[in-house]
C-alpha cells in the first residue's frame, strides 16, 4: 500500500527549486500518490563526492528511493521509467503493451532530446552568458518554435487530447515543467497561442486535479527564479 511507503527523496536546486527536470519527476510522483519531499542542494554541492557518489554527471534531479534497498536513480527519463516500472500497477500513466507502449516512449526522448536542451540553452544564452549571441539566441528560438510546430501538428493529426492514445501518458506530464515555463523565464515575448492545438493540451495537463498543488508550488518557485533572473541580467 502506498501508505506504508516511506517518503522517496528528490533532490533539486536551492533555494527555488525552479528548474524544470526535477518538477518532471514530481508531477508522477503526484500522479501516482507516492510520498516525496524535496532535498535542495546548492548548484556548488553537486559537484562534491557525496553527491557524485549518487549521481557521477553531478547534476539534478536525483531521486533515492529509502522503500527500494536506498537506490539512487538519475537523469529525470530514467527516473521516470523507474517510477512507472516499480509504482504505476495499475497503468494509470502508461500502457502496458501494444503499440502505444513504444510511441509513449518516442515522445519521452522527444521531450528529453528535443525540448529539454533547447529550452534551457534559451535561459542560459539570455540570462547567463557573458556576452549577446544573436545569432545563437535566433537558433534556440527557432528551435523552440519548431518544437511548438511539431507537438501542434501531431495533435491536430492524430485529432485526440493526449500524445498517444486516448489518454494522457507520463510522456504528456514530463513536457508541462518547460512548457510552463516559456511565459515566464524561457521566452516570456513568444505568443503561443497561434498553436492552438498545443496550447489546448498544455491548458488540459495543467488542469490535472493530482498536480495542482505541485503545480502552484513550481509556478511561485519559477516567479522566484525569475527575480533572480533579471537581477543576473541587469548585471550585464
Amino acid at each position: 500500500m502506498m501508505s506504508d511507503l516511506q517518503p522517496l527523496v528528490l533532490y533539486a536546486f536551492a533555494p527555488f527549486a525552479a528548474s524544470a527536470n526535477p518538477w518532471k519527476v514530481a508531477f508522477i510522483l503526484e500522479e501516482l500518490g507516492l510520498p516525496y519531499r524535496f532535498e535542495k542542494i546548492l548548484a556548488a554541492d553537486t559537484k562534491q563526492q557525496s553527491f557524485l557518489a549518487m549521481n557521477p554527471n553531478g547534476k539534478v534531479p536525483v531521486l533515492r528511493d529509502p522503500n527500494n534497498e536506498n537506490i539512487t536513480i538519475w537523469e529525470s527519463g530514467a527516473i521516470i521509467d523507474y517510477l512507472v516500472d516499480i509504482y504505476d500497477n495499475h497503468h494509470k500513466l502508461h500502457y502496458a503493451s501494444g503499440p502505444e507502449k513504444h510511441l509513449t516512449r518516442c515522445w519521452e526522448h522527444f521531450q528529453m532530446s528535443g525540448q529539454g536542451p533547447y529550452f534551457g540553452q534559451m535561459v542560459w544564452y539570455t540570462t547567463f552568458h557573458h556576452e549577446i549571441l544573436p545569432s545563437v539566441i535566433e537558433r534556440y528560438s527557432d528551435e523552440i518554435k519548431r518544437f511548438l510546430g511539431i507537438i501542434d501538428a501531431h495533435l491536430r493529426r492524430q485529432g485526440t487530447d493526449y500524445l498517444v492514445g486516448d489518454r494522457v501518458t507520463y510522456a504528456d506530464i514530463m513536457f508541462l515543467p518547460y512548457c510552463r515555463g516559456l511565459a515566464t523565464v524561457i521566452y516570456p515575448e513568444l505568443d503561443t497561442s497561434q498553436w492552438k492545438n498545443y496550447s489546448a493540451w498544455i491548458s488540459r495537463i495543467s488542469e490535472r486535479p493530482a498536480i495542482a498543488g505541485a503545480l502552484k508550488t513550481m509556478d511561485e518557485a519559477v516567479l522566484q527564479h525569475k527575480e533572480y533572473l533579471t537581477s543576473v541580467a541587469k548585471q550585464k
